[in-house]
């Protein structure tokens, strides 16, 4: 089958190509899948240069995430769930064929589009299990960086759809009129002067109850200045490549609280019913289209340069997707 695969860790666009691969068989409490559409995400990049939280086994095929349609189901797997069509998590997905654990599959609703189903499981997922990790409840203010990235455009449409209130802050000043179009409130640039001010007016002086750094650096300082009492810092990302850069001050007389999120490790802790909850309500969001699933270009795997060179672009208007 064909595949995109790297037998070296790199930058994508330089060691990633078009490979034949052997045609995967399901084991046991697997389904083998045929790939429709699948999604170029951040850590899909960061997998194959070699920073990501795990490092596969060389060669290997790219990819994290992907609709298409039961093929086979391994042993222990309901034959009727060959033909239906679903989005699942898998490493591998930029091929013909992958597999994926039965127990993870999600039956996608004919209200949904390819487009959108391609990217319902990662970004949606880690949005609203972000948005849960948060324990935010209707009212309180919640301040995100990054907010123009994917995961930011879902959780400000999450976090509306309960009542929390958002500030959204991104480092370019053209990306807050590119927001506003799409509807997102309380968006401001961190690179316009006096910006720390401006977010203060918004939340008011008692404060954020949480916030989300994707970004690292010095805005983690900032962020701290802009949370409430016992309020919750959280670590999403670090787009800066920089150390979190906190005023201990801050951290001490406000009885903060910081840690981490990293979906690989939150998710799998997450009870079954809590899953269940959460991909019920992103869809219920989908099927309204009523969740920020836009596509920017869909490409064939011949043309991986330009799908990653896509995929790197800022501003992009959605999802850069592969279709085998």
């Amino acid at each position: 089958m064909r595949s995109l695969q790297y037998s070296q860790f790199g930058a994508a666009a330089e060691v990633l190509g078009v490979a034949d691969a052997p045609e995967p068989k399901p084991g046991d409490g697997q389904v083998l899948i045929r790939t429709i559409l699948s999604p170029i995400h951040n850590h899909d990049l960061w997998t194959i240069a070699g920073s990501y939280g795990y490092k596969p086994s060389l060669p290997a095929i790219g990819g994290s995430e992907a609709v298409g349609i039961i093929e086979a189901v391994g042993a222990g797997v309901d034959a009727g769930l060959v033909g239906k069509r679903v989005v699942a998590g898998g490493a591998g997905t930029w091929a013909e064929l992958y597999l994926a654990q039965a127990a993870g599959v999600l039956p996608v609703p004919d209200t949904i589009a390819d487009e959108a189903a391609a990217q319902l499981m990662a970004m949606p997922f880690s949005a609203i299990a972000l948005l849960e990790h948060l324990e935010v409840k209707q009212g309180d203010w919640v301040i995100q960086s990054a907010a123009n990235g994917a995961v930011g455009k879902i959780f400000d449409r999450l976090a509306k759809s309960r009542g929390v209130k958002v500030l959204n802050l991104v480092r370019r000043e053209d990306a807050v009129a590119e927001l506003e179009a799409l509807g997102m409130e309380n968006v401001i640039s961190t690179s316009g002067e006096g910006w720390l001010e401006r977010a203060l007016q918004v939340i008011g002086e008692d404060g954020a109850r949480a916030a989300v750094d994707s970004i690292g650096g010095t805005l983690a300082g900032d962020l701290a200045q802009l949370l409430g009492y016992k309020g919750l810092l959280v670590s999403f990302g670090s787009a800066a490549g920089e150390p979190m850069t906190l005023d201990s001050g801050a951290v001490i007389f406000k009885q903060l609280v910081i840690k981490g999120f990293w979906g690989a490790k939150v998710m799998p802790e997450m009870s079954d019913a809590d899953k269940g909850r959460l991909i019920g309500e992103l869809v219920t969001l989908a099927a309204r289209g009523e969740l920020p699933l836009d596509v920017d270009s869909i490409h064939g795997f011949d043309d991986v340069k330009t799908a990653i060179e896509a995929a790197q672009t800022p501003g992009r208007k959605g999802k850069v997707l592969f279709r085998p």
